[in-house]
C-alpha cells in the first residue's frame, strides 16, 4: 500500500549532505519522519571529487536519520546535479502495424525507449527521457496520444545526460555506504516536486535552485518540463567573494552572509559596522555592511544574469504567467526576490516544501534549503511526468522505464503475451 511505503531521499550537495525520511500520512501529504545531515567536504559544484570523504558523510548522515526514524534505510532515492549535466530535445517516431486499435501505453513506451538509444557523446549517459508533445499522423500538439487512433506516432523529447564518471561516483558512494539507488533524479527536478503547484507549471514557470556549488534550472509549460540547465555559480562562490573582499577566514565569511548579507546594496545602512575577531594578538577587523552588500550584489547580478540568459534560450521567456520559483540555500539572502524581480522583469517569489508536507517531527525541513531532499522523497510517491501518474490510475499500463537497454519493456510484453495465452486457455 502507498500509505505503509517508506521512501528515503538523499541529496549530496556542495555543502551539506542530506538525508530525508518520509511516508504518505491519510491526507496524502507527507510526514517526515527524520532526517539526517553531514557537513560535505569531498563534493565540489555538485561533483563528487572524494569518493572516502563523501562516503563518510552519507553515512553519518543516514545513521542521523535511521536514528530518528526508528527505521533501518537501505534503499534511497539520489539526487544529481552538476555542471557537466547537458539537455537537448530530440525527435523520435514509430509506425505503428493498424490504425484501427487505438494507441496503448506500449506504443508510447516503445518510442520513450527508442530514445535511450540514440547517440551521444563519448563518457555521457541518458538519465532522463521526458516527452513533450505527441505527434499522431502529422496531427501534432497533443499531450496524451493513450486512446488516439493512428499509424505514426512521433514526440519531441527532453533528453537529459549526465558523464558516466560522475554518475559511477555517486554509485560508488552510495553502495559504499550500504546503500542501493532506487532512482537517480536530477535535482531541479525533485526541487520543482516539492515547492511548485500545479497550477503553476501550467501557467509556465522557472525554478531556481540557489545551492551551494551551483543554481539548477528546471522550467515548465503546459504541465510539462521545457528545459533544464546549471549554472556553475551558487553560495559558496559569494563566501568566497566575501573572504577575498573583506580578508577574512572562510568560516568568518560564510557567517557575514548569512547573518548581515544584502543582495540589494542600496538597503543596506552606510552606517552599519560589524566587528570581527582578528587573529592571534591582531585587532579586531571592522566591516561595512554596505561594502559586505555591494560584493554580494556583484555576485548575485552574475548569476541573475546567467540564469536569465537561460530562460531566453529556452525561447519561453515570454510564456512564463508563473513567473521565478526561487529556492535552496541561497533563496535565503536577504533582498534576493527583489534582485530578480528587478533583473528579470518577472514576478518572483520564495518556494518553501511546505504545499505537499504534512505534520512532521522535524519542523526545519521547511526551509527552502531541503527542497531537494523532500523532492527526492516526493518522487519516490510521484512520477516527474504528471502523465505517467494517470496511465497508472485507469490502470493502462506501465510508467516509461529508464533503463537504458529496454528490457523492462520487454519483459512486460512477454508478461502480457503470457497473460493473453492463459485467458485464451
Amino acid at each position: 500500500m502507498q500509505k505503509d511505503k517508506i521512501v528515503v531521499g538523499l541529496d549530496i550537495g556542495t555543502t551539506k549532505i542530506c538525508a530525508i525520511v518520509g511516508r504518505k500520512n491519510e491526507y496524502g501529504k507527507l510526514e517526515v519522519l527524520g532526517m539526517g545531515k553531514a557537513v560535505s567536504d569531498g563534493v565540489i559544484r555538485g561533483i563528487v571529487t572524494n569518493i572516502d570523504k563523501t562516503v563518510h558523510a552519507i553515512s553519518k548522515a543516514i545513521n542521523e536519520a535511521e536514528e530518528q526514524a526508528g527505521i533501518d534505510i537501505r534503499v534511497v532515492n539520489v539526487g544529481i546535479a552538476g555542471q557537466h549535466i547537458k539537455s537537448a530535445v530530440h525527435h523520435g517516431s514509430i509506425t505503428r502495424k493498424s490504425n484501427d486499435d487505438e494507441i496503448t501505453i506500449e506504443d508510447v513506451n516503445r518510442l520513450t525507449n527508442d530514445m535511450y538509444r540514440i547517440v551521444i557523446p563519448p563518457g555521457s549517459e541518458i538519465i532522463h527521457v521526458m516527452p513533450q508533445d505527441y505527434v499522431v499522423d502529422y496531427e501534432d500538439g497533443i499531450q496524451d496520444p493513450v486512446g488516439m487512433s493512428g499509424v505514426k506516432l512521433e514526440a519531441n523529447f527532453h533528453v537529459i545526460t549526465a558523464q558516466t564518471n560522475a554518475i559511477n561516483n555517486v554509485n560508488k558512494c552510495v553502495r559504499r555506504a550500504g546503500l542501493k539507488i532506487d532512482n537517480l533524479i536530477l535535482e531541479p527536478l525533485a526541487s520543482s516536486l516539492a515547492v511548485l503547484s500545479d497550477e503553476e507549471k501550467e501557467a509556465g514557470v522557472c525554478l531556481v535552485d540557489i545551492g551551494g556549488g551551483t543554481t539548477d534550472i528546471a522550467l515548465f509549460y503546459d504541465n510539462i518540463i521545457r528545459h533544464t540547465a546549471v549554472v556553475p555559480f551558487g553560495g559558496n562562490i559569494i563566501t568566497t567573494d566575501i573572504k577575498q573582499g573583506c580578508s577574512v577566514m572562510q568560516h568568518q565569511a560564510e557567517q557575514l552572509k548569512v547573518r548581515f548579507g544584502k543582495a540589494i546594496a542600496e538597503e543596506a545602512n552606510p552606517n552599519e559596522i560589524v566587528s570581527i575577531p582578528g587573529l592571534r594578538n591582531r585587532p579586531p577587523k571592522e566591516i561595512s555592511i554596505k561594502n559586505l552588500a555591494h560584493i554580494i550584489e556583484a555576485r548575485m547580478e552574475e548569476i541573475i544574469e546567467l540564469v536569465h540568459t537561460e530562460i531566453i534560450t529556452s525561447g519561453y521567456e515570454n510564456k512564463l504567467a508563473g513567473g521565478l520559483v526561487i529556492t535552496g540555500g541561497g533563496s535565503q539572502l536577504h533582498n534576493v526576490k527583489q534582485l530578480f524581480e528587478y533583473m528579470t522583469g518577472m514576478d518572483a517569489r520564495i518556494g518553501y516544501p511546505n504545499e505537499h508536507l504534512g505534520k512532521s517531527k522535524v519542523e526545519v525541513v521547511k526551509s527552502p534549503m531541503y527542497a531537494t531532499g523532500i523532492g527526492l522523497v516526493l518522487s519516490g510517491f510521484r512520477a516527474l511526468d504528471e502523465r505517467d501518474n494517470r496511465y497508472q490510475q485507469v490502470g493502462v499500463g506501465h510508467t516509461p522505464v529508464k533503463e537504458n537497454n529496454g528490457t523492462d519493456f520487454f519483459k512486460r510484453i512477454l508478461d502480457k503475451t503470457k497473460d493473453l495465452l492463459i485467458d485464451d486457455f
